[in-house]
This record gives C-alpha cells, structure tokens and sequence, in this order.
C-alpha cells in the first residue's frame, strides 16, 4: 500500500483542482506527474 502513496495524492489534487473549476491547473499536474513516471522509467541507471 505504501508504495500507492504518491499516486493517490497526486489524483486527489488532480480531482480537488478539476472540482474547483481549474481544469487547466489539473491538467498541468497530470501531465507533470506523467513526465515524472515516464522520465524515471527510462532514465539512465545511476552508476557507482
């Protein structure tokens, strides 16, 4: 459960800000989280 942490913040901010009427805000968050997923999925493996 520990590790659904930052994915269950980060949907409550997205819904939060949707549910305020700043769509355009949610959306910069969702596309930054997905940025983030994805940039450390395929960055480079750090080497000693």
């Amino acid at each position: 459960m520990r590790g659904f942490g930052p994915w269950l913040a980060v949907l409550v901010v997205v819904l939060l800000l949707s549910a305020l009427r700043l769509r355009a805000l949610a959306t910069l968050v969702s596309l930054g989280w997905l940025a983030w997923c994805v940039w450390t999925w395929i960055r480079p493996a750090r080497r000693p």
